[in-house]
Order: C-alpha cells, then structure tokens, then sequence
C-alpha cells in the first residue's frame, strides 16, 4: 500500500460518497476532530497507568467515538448508517458527574494547566470546542448527524471535569483566575 496517492494534490479530498475541496466546512469539521483525536493521545501519554487506570481506558473509548464522529461527519451520502450514538452522550454524563463529586468544588473560573497532562487535557477541551464551532456550521449548511455536535460539546465539558480531577489526584491544585467573581454553585456554572 502507498501512503500517498497524489489524488488531493490539487486540494481536493475524497469523502464518503464524494469529494469535496479541502477546504470544505465538513473536511474542515471532521479534520479538527481528528485534531482532538491527537490531542487525546497525547494526554494519555502524560498519565500514570496505576493512578489513572480508569481515564485512560475513557480516553481509549473516546478516541474510537471520535473515529465514529468523523466517518459521520464525512459522509455527503446517506447510503450507510450513523454511527455515533446517544449512548456515548449519556457515558460522558455519567462521567462528568462523577468526576465532578471527585475534584473539589469549584467557585471560580481557573486556568487552564496544572500537571501536564491536565494541561493536555485542556487543550482537548478548546479543540473540541473548536470542532464544534465547525460542526455546528456544518449542520446549518448541510445534512449531518445531529448526534455529534451533542457529542462534542459534551465531550468539551467532559475534559474540563476529568483535568480538573487529574490535578487533584496528581496533588497540583487548580489556578483560580484573579479577577473571577464567583460564577459556579453546586461546582456548575451558573447560567
């Protein structure tokens, strides 16, 4: 098998049922998932297998779901089914709200780092944001399946809560920012 097939060397890119310039809003959609997707496997790089045992399998399942959101994301034909799932919504919940119960509360905004790989683990939370973004224009614009923009933006508040937890556990207390008013109660933020 060849790595290279010179068929995007005019800045085109083949998609499930088509191909589509490079600079599609779906290319660019699931080409900044993939992006969180490194990033991901970066921060499990960056974790202890005896202190984060249990992340690092969530990490893993995350990077296949991210896999599923960008088969669906570069589809342009409805030929074949969806494969995220509302399933991976609710996981992602559950937890949230665990690791929520686990780090302590939090009253403030804080910065973003700490140990290095909540600090990864942040960059995950802003990419993600950033595919979002994307996949949010991308649902205006065109059909896709609606599941992944609920996906990625739980996904976002899922990084924030597990680099939260990474700091606790590895002793490094989160930043407050300085000049924060109190803007969380009951550690969620209030609307």
């Amino acid at each position: 098998m060849k790595l290279y097939t010179r068929t995007g060397d005019e800045g085109k890119t083949s998609v499930i049922g088509g191909r589509l310039t490079k600079d599609d809003i779906r290319v660019v959609a699931y080409g900044t998932t993939d992006e969180v997707n490194c990033f991901v496997g970066q921060a499990a790089t960056q974790l202890d297998p005896k202190l984060f045992a249990d992340i690092l399998e969530e990490l893993e399942k995350i990077q296949h779901e991210l896999f599923d959101c960008g088969g669906d994301l570069a589809m342009v034909s409805d030929k074949y089914p969806y494969k995220a799932t509302e399933e991976s919504i609710e996981f992602l919940e559950k937890r949230i709200d665990e690791y929520i119960k686990e780090a302590p509360e939090l009253e403030r905004f804080i910065l973003p780092g700490g140990a290095p790989a909540a600090a990864t683990l942040h960059i995950c939370r802003t990419v993600t944001r950033r595919a979002e973004r994307y996949v949010s224009q991308l649902h205006r614009e065109d059909t896709t399946n609606p599941v992944v923009l609920k996906y990625l933006n739980r996904l976002s508040d899922y990084f924030f809560a597990v680099a939260r937890v990474v700091n606790f556990r590895s002793g490094v207390k989160d930043v407050e920012y300085e000049r924060s008013a109190n803007v969380f109660k009951d550690g969620k933020k209030e609307d």
